[in-house]
């Protein structure tokens, strides 16, 4: 049965294992229809822009390092730090992070917060205190307990590590600011809501919140390569 948007319709089930549910297309698509009857607007922007990528990361510290890079920069210049970082720390595991001298990743133009709170994320994996294999089999709420627990490391790194990574089904990085203006060009508001205004109005939006974050940010690319 068609449901007019290129979706196929279908039953969505879920098992025991719902918490650590990992997206695919198949489970973007019945997001995408169990959303829409929750808001219409879901339904419209899938029309418009079609599916939305998946934007897998690897589960690694490379990438928890390049989504601190992320913090409060464009996506473009933390790109850039990050292949200077990659140039100085080929193998990339904690051991040979920790061994990167401090200056010569200043000079790769990681600041000194962020030097600090990436070497915090290493010690953490060198030390056994954080084991990443061990997020895959926590839910949400326990990974992100665990990752606010490193220093450095906050609600949007742990929701972008949540969301990229490990492709939880209701993933939500509180706190992105892509999400907030997306949203607001979507749903047509005069204002970019406050981070908690939309995580409030998200709630919603569960269990579903990793498939509409992917569907907002979508839209939000979408409009700026048609301008």
């Amino acid at each position: 049965m068609s449901t007019g948007t290129g979706i196929r319709q279908s039953t969505v089930v879920r098992g025991k294992d719902d918490a650590r549910h990992r997206l695919d297309r198949q489970s973007i698509a019945d997001g995408v229809i169990e959303l829409g009857k929750v808001d219409p607007v879901f339904t419209r922007l899938f029309a418009e822009n079609g599916h939305p990528p998946l934007w897998q990361r690897p589960q690694t510290l490379r990438t928890l390092v390049h989504v601190v890079l992320e913090q409060k920069v464009s996506i473009v210049s933390a790109l850039a730090v990050m292949e200077r970082v990659d140039a100085l720390c080929p193998r990339f595991d904690a051991a040979s992070f920790l061994a990167v001298p401090e200056d010569r990743l200043r000079t790769a133009g990681m600041s000194g917060s962020k030097v600090s709170y990436c070497r915090s994320l290493a010690q953490a994996i060198a030390d056994r205190t954080l084991s990443l294999a061990a997020l895959r089999q926590l839910d949400d709420d326990a990974v992100m307990e665990r990752l606010v627990a490193v220093r450095g490391i906050g609600p949007w790194t742990a929701g972008v590590y949540l969301t990229m990574a490990l492709g939880r089904q209701d993933a939500w990085p509180s706190g992105d600011r892509a999400l907030a203006v997306g949203y607001a060009e979507s749903w047509q508001l005069d204002d970019v809501p406050a981070y908690v205004a939309l995580d409030a109005h998200a709630e919603a939006w569960r269990p579903w919140r990793g498939v509409a974050s992917r569907l907002i940010w979508h839209a939000y690319l979408e409009q700026r390569r048609s301008r």
